[in-house]
């Protein structure tokens, strides 16, 4: 490894700093030469309260990111990015935490798009926080977005030219969406050739990385039955269907649409059995994040296709109503960490 990892502190009134604090001293190895962006008072705060009257860890602020390797293990290295006057309260909406958690990304993004760092895994942010910390981060509706327009600006591209789409993924089934965070209302427009075309392509890119193969996707209808024939609305049969021909004309292993409520046990892996497929493309964020979640959030990973960069995250948020109490659970963190070493071969 000769690059470092950055993990984002997320939102400080949430768990995110809890969930580092938990990972460093759960799974020390996993964790070397990964390194912290955030806030020093506030994983202090973190690394007391995981340690249920022990001895916390130490922290280490660092200079530069590459003297995480010269660290001994034992220790919470930090990069100090921006300043909050104080670790606010546990639980409660804070413009200045959303500030910070969004000045957190935008320094580890453009580390990674400098090539500074080989990846970096976000710990949640609140989207409320997120808008209270006013232009330009109230502009974008989380992660996925704010990334987006970073690596466009970087690259000197409109977000047109930068698409980017949401996978969500564990050890039995990935999901990959054609809208994000949009109403749903919204989502339903989003289901265009166009889109559904886009999703496919960039889907199979990253996965045929991911596998080292050539995936096989199965896509599901937006409608009840896949539509049944154009009984119960007719975008499979004008818009989805087309859009997955173009894409087995271009040599893409894909098939659909199937019915969205039964797809996604098709694709899922069991223990000593293959999956009839590698990914689902779901219409909407709501059709592909439930199964995957309904599976287990502990080992859900959430990774931004599309990007220059390698991002993954817990596939869970804030968790304001559990947050300081150290209840939070650091295994879908533990995840994005593997993920993230996996997809950048560190």
């Amino acid at each position: 490894m000769n690059k470092p990892i950055a993990i984002t502190l997320g939102d400080a009134a949430g768990i995110g700093p809890e969930i580092i604090a938990k990972a460093y001293g759960q799974a020390p190895e996993l964790l070397r030469g990964c390194f912290v962006v955030g806030d020093a008072a506030t994983l202090r705060r973190a690394s007391q309260l995981v340690s249920a009257g022990g001895i916390p860890l130490p922290l280490a602020v660092l200079e530069d990111a590459s003297e995480v390797f010269d660290l001994p293990p034992g220790c919470l290295p930090l990069l100090q990015v921006g300043a909050l006057p104080a670790p606010p309260a546990f639980g409660r909406l804070d413009a200045a935490a959303g500030l910070l958690a969004a000045q957190c990304v935008v320094w580890a993004a453009q580390a990674a798009l400098r090539g500074d760092i080989a990846a970096l895994v976000t710990a949640p942010l609140n989207k409320e926080a997120l808008a209270l910390a006013g232009a330009p981060y109230s502009g974008f509706p989380g992660h996925t977005e704010l990334l987006q327009a970073q690596a466009a600006a970087h690259a000197g591209k409109t977000l047109a030219q930068m698409p980017v789409r949401m996978m969500l993924a564990n050890d039995e089934l990935r999901v990959v969406l054609v809208s994000i965070h949009v109403s749903l209302r919204d989502a339903l427009d989003a289901v265009t050739p166009a889109n559904v075309s886009q999703t496919l392509l960039i889907a199979h890119q990253s996965l045929s990385a991911i596998l080292g193969r050539p995936p096989r996707i199965a896509v599901a209808g937006l409608n009840p039955h896949a539509g049944e024939g154009g009984l119960f609305g007719r975008e499979e049969l004008e818009i989805i269907a087309p859009a997955i021909s173009q894409a087995r004309a271009q040599g893409l292993h894909v098939s659909g649409p199937y019915a969205p409520d039964t797809v996604f046990m098709s694709a899922r892996s069991h223990p000593g059995q293959l999956s009839e497929f590698d990914a689902v493309v779901a219409m909407y964020h709501d059709q592909g994040l439930i199964p995957v979640k309904y599976l287990g959030l502990e080992q859900g990973v959430n990774v931004t296709l599309g990007l220059p960069l390698v991002r993954t995250s817990p596939d869970h948020g804030t968790a304001f109503d559990i947050a300081g109490t150290g209840q939070a659970d650091a295994s879908s963190l533990l995840a994005a960490i593997r993920m993230a070493r996996q997809l950048s071969h560190c």
